[in-house]
């Protein structure tokens, strides 16, 4: 047992944000986001039972964003036509990303399959059981001072 350490944060977990590098990216997605097939190429840790918010916060008390990137985070954007009001979990995003980076954090928000394709390349997704929709977040990580 280690000290510090969130309980949600798996041990599975705790490796990847470990062997993560300056720059990788981590997706955080939703229920309805297709873990498996997007991520062949990435690590798919699962976390079903828990929301995005609680893995969110989670894992930016262990990683820094990155400082260097203009938008180190980014969210899917709400999909042209799609009658869906702005997400309201988006404000929950909003407050963590405050709470962890002192408010010194931009959002770009990125259209669906843009999103899928930089999924692709994440180095690892964890799968929650987040029932909100347009609940996936992207993050790059910084440099740990």
């Amino acid at each position: 047992m280690l000290k510090g350490i969130p309980k949600i944060i798996s041990p599975e977990l705790l490796k990847v944000l470990c062997e993560m590098g300056h720059g990788d990216e981590i997706v955080i997605a939703d229920g309805n986001f297709p873990c498996e097939s997007v991520g062949k190429n990435a690590k798919v840790i699962r976390a079903d039972g828990n929301g995005v918010p609680e893995i969110l916060d989670a894992v930016l008390a262990l990683i820094p964003l990155d400082s260097y990137s203009e938008k180190p985070v980014a969210l899917m954007e709400v999909v042209k036509g799609d009658t869906v009001p702005t997400p309201e979990i988006w404000k929950e995003y909003d407050r963590i990303l405050n709470k962890h980076e002192n408010g010194n954090c931009a959002v770009e928000y990125t259209e669906r399959f843009a999103f899928y394709e930089r999924a692709k390349n994440a180095y690892a997704i964890i799968a929650t059981g987040e029932e909100a929709v347009y609940a996936n977040i992207l993050l790059k990580k910084g440099v740990v001072k």
